[in-house]
């Protein structure tokens, strides 16, 4: 998909001199910017939701199944 976008020019230089560092083409680098800045988005939705079933709900584990974890490696109390 072609699009066409502003940025400021000193953002812009430096995506350049950066493209052109690692021999990426200004498309690649760009496309790879947007997937890490998107997956960092959905990472910190997904803490955000966490922490508000958190903020209601205990985070604790059941009694047992720490005992159980606790034997398993060679720990008296966690």
């Amino acid at each position: 998909m072609k699009t066409a976008i502003s940025i400021p020019d000193d953002v812009f230089l430096a995506a350049e001199d950066h493209a052109r560092r690692e021999g990426l083409s200004r498309s690649d680098l760009y496309a790879r910017a947007l997937r890490m800045y998107l997956a960092r988005i959905d990472q910190a939705e997904v803490t955000r939701r966490l922490n508000e079933v958190y903020d209601s709900e205990s985070s604790d584990l059941d009694p047992v199944l720490k005992a159980h974890q606790a034997r398993i490696v060679g720990a008296d109390e966690w």
